[in-house]
């Protein structure tokens, strides 16, 4: 019986539609090992950014080998070293696949010496992230104002793409009023309901909304609602902004 001399530990989080994977590499020997690389090789599609304290030049597309250098200490008995990478989808959208199913991430190679500089190698098995759920509809920003004054009314300007291989629509938009208007810090300036035609397959089509600012600080757009119409089908959560509202 041969025992592993590291243990390999992953966790993977999304936090606003950006992947984190984070391993966590234990030292399971009575010897100190030297970490010479520990890659992460990602999967078609995904590039990977390496987070550290402090990362001014973060590089997602060349390898990451060379990173780690001079080689990690993890001491002898259960020194564990913790390492946190950054996973975007290489492609843009209109470009990504229309299946869904498992979303295979990449995997780890990892390398080390011993204090005699006896040298080992590891390589996990394939990563999975959370399932692909492919949306029907994806909403962006296009164009948001870099200055936004309060009681002063503004526009936003969307994308609204069909990720699917059939026509949708038409549409109706609102944001949605469920915050009571003492909470609500930005808001509809004109018409409540948006009409918007039916978009082809894997096309998008632009608009705009007019909105008011009505507390200063920073402040978020949320509920903007889509309704396909023929479909009888609420989209919602679709998008988030983040803004500054200058009260001078």
């Amino acid at each position: 019986m041969v025992a592993n001399p590291l243990s390999v530990r992953t966790k993977v989080r999304v936090v606003k539609e950006i992947t984190f994977l984070e391993a966590s590499i234990e030292n399971h020997t009575k010897s100190n090992l030297y970490m010479d690389q520990v890659d992460f090789e990602p999967a078609q599609n995904w590039n990977a950014t390496i987070l550290r304290g402090v990362d001014h030049h973060p590089e997602s597309k060349q390898p990451m080998s060379d990173v780690f250098k001079p080689p990690i200490l993890l001491r002898s008995g259960g020194g564990i070293h913790n390492f946190l990478y950054r996973l975007k989808l290489s492609s843009d959208g209109s470009q990504l696949p229309k299946v869904e199913g498992s979303n295979v991430l990449g995997k780890l190679q990892i390398t080390w010496r011993t204090n005699l500089g006896e040298p080992g190698r590891l390589q996990t098995q394939q990563i999975l992230g959370s399932p692909i759920t492919q949306k029907d509809i994806e909403l962006r920003a296009v164009e948001v104002p870099s200055i936004i004054m309060l009681e002063k009314p503004f526009v936003v300007r969307l994308n609204l793409a069909n990720q699917t291989d059939r026509v949708l629509g038409p549409f109706e938009v609102w944001v949605s009023q469920s915050d009571s208007l003492d909470e609500k810090a930005i808001m509809v300036n004109g018409l409540l309901t948006m009409h918007l035609a039916q978009v082809e397959a894997f096309s998008s089509s632009e608009f705009e909304l007019n909105l008011i600012a009505v507390k200063h600080g920073v402040q978020k757009i949320t509920g903007i609602t889509v309704f396909d119409t023929r479909e009888k089908k609420t989209y919602d959560s679709l998008l988030e902004l983040e803004v500054f509202v200058d009260s001078q």
